[in-house]
Parts: structure tokens; sequence; C-alpha cells
């Protein structure tokens, strides 16, 4: 998913859930702030305190999508989680071989390791890093129906093949129109499992079709099985999904005997939420995401905010951190001092919270699964 999701509809569903402005307003940050947070290294300051921060993202040309160890520590918790083949949890970890292993790590929608993610998330939320821990997951959990059917890692399940738009016929011929000046050929079935074999990360060999909320599409996987993907019931099914465990997290708060398995009746609101889900189909996904910051602006959902996102520069959740818009990594020979706002800070926090749910991902909730990726 992108900015428009992530941000946008995630801001929607949680002050549909209840939560207040300023909540929404962290929770939606740090779902997308996992897209944007792409460096690592420790932050040196000058009283001879450190401060070391994880990545969880890699550009999309980044020479670490490259390296398999980045890409287990990266893509498989942030944004891959695996899905355990849709099954249960078992009740001792399973010994997995090379191929079992593989198929287990695929993404799947709403599986079994999402959900315990989540309860995770719930009861551990008088951290104070609480709320910046429940966006990072909801943009784990959203992802499992977006990323359906392909691994955080480099893998043959990942090649895909016949790529094709069911429902709009501007976006590929657009791509059609890129993928030409890009690779000077027509974009058919072998250059695309060219690219595919080469890289195949992820979704790469499928672009962002399963990032765009409004499109239809459909491809053929490594096994030869066509595979239709309709991303506006899946968008839907996610955000109905994310709405119910965002009531359960407040609900928890003011009484941790809250049964995690209730479901709770969606707002009158959902309906336009859903339809502009398909409605909405620019290309651009910051051109959706402004159509969705104006809808909560507008009254649209029953509040009028000024929500907004700032991924770098003055006013950003680092700058505001550390007192500089300069890139800072790794700077033991040019310490920085200590700003008095750090320790309680967005940006701290955080990271903070990605910490501890790449712990959490990979040293507590995997390994139940038999899978070990740490």
């Amino acid at each position: 998913m992108q900015i428009d999701f992530h941000h946008g509809v995630t801001y929607i569903v949680a002050r549909l859930a209840g939560f207040g402005f300023e909540e929404a307003d962290i929770i939606a940050h740090s779902a997308q702030y996992v897209d944007d947070a792409t460096n690592n290294g420790e932050i040196w300051f000058d009283n001879g305190m450190l401060y070391e921060r994880i990545a969880s993202a890699h550009k999309m040309l980044d020479y670490n999508n490259m390296q398999m160890l980045s890409n287990h520590r990266v893509w498989l918790p942030f944004h891959f989680l695996p899905g355990n083949s849709n099954e249960p949890k078992p009740e001792s970890p399973p010994s997995l071989d090379t191929e079992a292993f593989a198929q287990r790590c695929v993404c799947r929608p709403n599986s079994a390791p999402a959900k315990e993610l989540m309860r995770s998330v719930i009861e551990r939320q008088a951290r104070r890093y609480g709320l910046y821990r429940l966006g990072i997951a909801a943009h784990v959990f959203v992802d499992t129906w977006a990323h359906q059917g392909f691994a955080g890692f480099e893998s043959e399940l990942n090649i895909a093949r016949k790529l094709q738009a069911e429902n709009d016929a501007h976006h590929e011929q657009t791509f059609g129109e890129k993928a030409l000046a890009l690779f000077g050929m027509n974009w058919d079935a072998t250059v695309q499992g060219l690219v595919g074999a080469v890289l195949p990360l992820g979704h790469g060999s499928v672009l962002s079709y399963p990032d765009r909320p409004y499109l239809k599409w459909s491809y053929q996987n490594a096994r030869g099985e066509t595979i239709v993907r309709d991303n506006p019931k899946d968008f839907a099914d996610a955000a109905a999904e994310l709405f119910q465990w965002f009531c359960r997290y407040r609900a928890y708060a003011e009484n941790p005997s809250t049964d995690l398995d209730k479901k709770y009746p969606l707002p009158p609101e959902w309906p336009t939420l859903v339809k502009h889900l398909n409605d909405i189909r620019d290309e651009d996904p910051d051109a959706r995401h402004v159509r969705w910051l104006d809808m909560a602006k507008d009254g649209s959902f029953g509040f009028h905010e000024p929500v907004d996102y700032l991924e770098s520069g003055i006013g950003s959740w680092k700058e505001m951190a550390l007192g500089t818009e300069e890139d800072i990594n790794d700077n033991e020979d040019a310490k920085l001092p200590l700003p008095p706002q750090f320790h309680k800070s967005h940006w701290k926090l955080f990271h903070d919270g990605l910490q501890a749910h790449r712990f959490y991902v990979l040293h507590e909730l995997l390994p139940e699964y038999g899978i070990l990726s740490s």
C-alpha cells in the first residue's frame, strides 16, 4: 500500500474508531513513516550518549535490496509478514525444510501471525511508545492484504508474468509507455519474467499493482496459476479489520479483561470510505493522499481536522527531535548537542517502537511458527 492508505485512510479509520485527533495523528504518521525510515546507524551526542536507530524500509533501488539478511530484517517483519500458509498457530514449532519455510513465509491476508501481532500490540500498549507501535503494526497488518502471495526475500515464488490491469486502460497505457521508454521494448511476458527472475523480491515483478487501491488486476504466478486480484475489496476488508483492532485497543485501555475477539459495528460513515477506495483513481499516490486529507478536513467523515504528513525538513519528526535538517548518520566525528526534547520526541518514540516491533516479530512471534529469520 502507499501513502494514501497508510497515512490518509489509517488516520480516518483511527478517528472513526474513537481515537482523538492527536492520537490518530501519531498512529497514522507512524504507519506511513515505516515506508520512509530508510536510514540506520548511531546518532552520537556530545555528552557521550548515543542512540541507535534501525531502518524499516529500503529505497527501491538500494543495493541493500540484494542482501538476503537485510531482506529478512526489513521486508519480512515490516512489509511481508509470513502468513504460515493460512494455517493456525501450531502447538509446538515445526521443523521446516527449505520449501516449507519459503511457502510459510508467503504473505497472507489476516493470517494467524498478523492477528497475533495485533493482540500483542494491544496487550503491551502501556509502553511509552505504545501508539507508535500500533501505527507500525497497522502498516504491517494491512499490507498482508496488499502483499498477499509474495514473500519478503529473494525467491522464485515471487516471479510473476502476464500482468494485466482489468479496470484501468489508462493505467495500462501509461505504464506501457513508461516501460517502452525504460527498456526500449514492449513490456511483455518475456521482459516481465526477466525482471522477476533477476529481482524476485516481494512483489517487484508486479510493480505497484498490489498497492493501488482502485485497481483490479491479474497475473500468472510462479506455478503458472492465474491469480485475480480485486484491490478495492481487499483494501476495504483491510480497513474494516483494522477498525476492529483499533476499537479493541481502546477498549483494552479502559478494561484489560476486554474480549479481544469482540466485533464492533462499523460506523455510518463506512460506505463513504469504501466508495472512495474505488473511486479515487489518480495514478500518483500523493494526489490520492491529498484527496483523503481533504476529506479529513471537509467533514466527509464527521470531523474537520487539518491533518498532514511531513517526511523530512523543518517541522518533521526528525527535525524536531534532533534540531537539525541534516541527514545525521554515524556522526561520531561530528557529535550533536543532545536536544532537551529528544527523549520524549515523536521521532525517538517511533524508532523505539520499530525496534520493539522487529524484536517481537523475529524473536517471539515467528519462532512459534517454526520460522527463524533473525
